[in-house]
């Protein structure tokens, strides 16, 4: 079942090479199935400014512009030069021109209190696990209502179910996951792709819906 889900949307020769050049650097690219979600979220989210925490080699990247609208920005922010100039050459390739996305150098917890709180559709997160409670408060308040945050590699091997396992990376996974039930502002969702990809949707502002 899940080799049937995974294959369900296929990778094309862009993703399959940017996917081997990814594993080259020590990167570990969300897989079909993840990445499939990615562009179906982007779409159906009309989504024309996305942020991704993790650039890798810019396999989710190009996910996530393929289901973007077509002028939208994708923002993605990495510590590692090589993978973001893996990322450029993959969307490159893929015929994305400089104007569909900004890659952005430097620690995701320095960069994103600068982006503009409201001003996303879309936020995926896939770096530093340890991390993931804080890329939630740092991520969510760049959401427009209706705006959706994204975490891969939520169920860690299946670890992550696992009360019995308690190490530091786990142990983060489940917070983030506890934090995401525990907003009252959050709708979440935990869907079993690849590594598990855990989703959380911002309320819409109902007053801004009575009004209109």
């Amino acid at each position: 079942m899940r080799e049937y889900v995974e294959s369900f949307v296929a990778e094309d020769e862009i993703l399959a090479a940017a996917r081997e050049r990814g594993q080259e650097l020590g990167a570990s690219p969300i897989g079909p199935g993840g990445g499939a979600a990615l562009r179906f979220l982007a779409g159906a989210l009309a989504a024309r400014a996305v942020v991704e925490v993790g650039t890798g080699a810019g396999t989710s990247g190009l996910w996530l512009l393929r289901g973007m609208a077509p002028d939208g920005v994708l923002t993605s922010i990495d510590v590692e030069p090589e993978h973001q100039r893996a990322a450029r050459q993959a969307f490159a390739e893929a015929g994305f021109p400089p104007s569909r996305y900004r890659l952005i150098m430097g620690q995701a917890l320095d960069v994103l209190p600068r982006l503009t709180d409201g001003g996303y559709d879309l936020v995926f997160v896939d770096a530093a696990k340890l991390e993931y409670p804080r890329y939630l408060q740092a991520g969510a308040r760049l959401l427009r209502p209706g705006g959706v945050i994204a975490f891969d590699n939520a169920l860690w091997g299946g670890k992550v179910a696992d009360p019995a396992v308690r190490d530091p990376r786990t142990a983060a996974l489940r917070e983030v996951a506890t934090l995401v039930r525990a907003d009252e502002t959050l709708i979440p969702l935990m869907l079993p792709l690849g590594d598990g990809l855990l989703l959380a949707l911002r309320m819409p502002d109902m007053e801004t819906y009575r009004a209109s």
